[in-house]
């Protein structure tokens, strides 16, 4: 996907299928949601298309919504997945279960400083550095075991993955929210480039053709 044969090892981070709480808006956390049909319709669809990067292994958070997720790739594959609740979503605490107009409408303060990039513990829970210190590790762990020009597979979710992110490409974390979402299903891809990790796809919902020309 960096559009050169060989280029290193690549690490594609992907968000779960769609849930009730997604389509309701609702701030979801760790509560443990499963899978609408519609989720479950993109899950297999992406993993078809994953499925033909030929990756060489599958981490997943181990809530219900990433494991469903997960297992279409796997069932495709046939690679086993490995869990890590490090991979979980963001701890939210009393915002858990609310949708983004009742926080605005009750934490308006906290929202709008969060919004802003500065460390906010979102309803009393973790600061998205937290979110980085136990996520990114477990990528990285997992990424060092690839072989050359291997692929990494991550199952997880939309807020998690960016922290993920700006902690591998190594930027400060208020500039993270820069990183825009992705849609359920989609999926961003980092690169291993001769500086470190490179974000070489974002929010992708297909395979890109080669890059040419890349920086000229």
């Amino acid at each position: 996907m960096s559009g050169s044969a060989g280029a290193g090892r690549r690490i594609v981070l992907w968000r779960h299928g769609q849930t009730s709480w997604n389509l309701e808006r609702r701030f979801q956390g760790t509560t443990d949601i499963d899978l609408t049909e519609t989720g479950v319709t993109q899950a297999r669809r992406a993993a078809r298309l994953l499925a033909a990067l030929e990756p060489h292994a599958i981490i997943s958070s181990d809530l219900r919504r990433t494991v469903a997720t997960a297992a279409e790739l796997a069932a495709l594959t046939g690679l086993e997945v490995t869990y890590d609740e490090g991979l979980r979503e963001t701890y939210a605490g009393v915002w858990q279960g609310l949708t983004h107009d009742e926080i605005q409408s009750r934490y308006g303060d906290e929202y709008a400083a969060w919004k802003r990039g500065e460390p906010v513990r979102r309803g009393g829970g973790e600061l998205e550095t937290e979110v980085a210190d136990r996520a990114a590790p477990v990528v990285e762990r997992s990424a060092d075991k690839l072989p050359a020009s291997g692929v990494l597979v991550v199952v997880s979710h939309g807020g998690a993955i960016r922290t993920t992110i700006g902690r591998l490409l190594g930027l400060e974390p208020h500039s993270w929210e820069a990183l825009g979402g992705l849609s359920n299903c989609s999926w961003s891809v980092l690169g291993e480039g001769v500086r470190g990790w490179r974000l070489l796809e974002h929010n992708a919902g297909s395979l890109p053709e080669p890059v040419l020309g890349d920086d000229v």
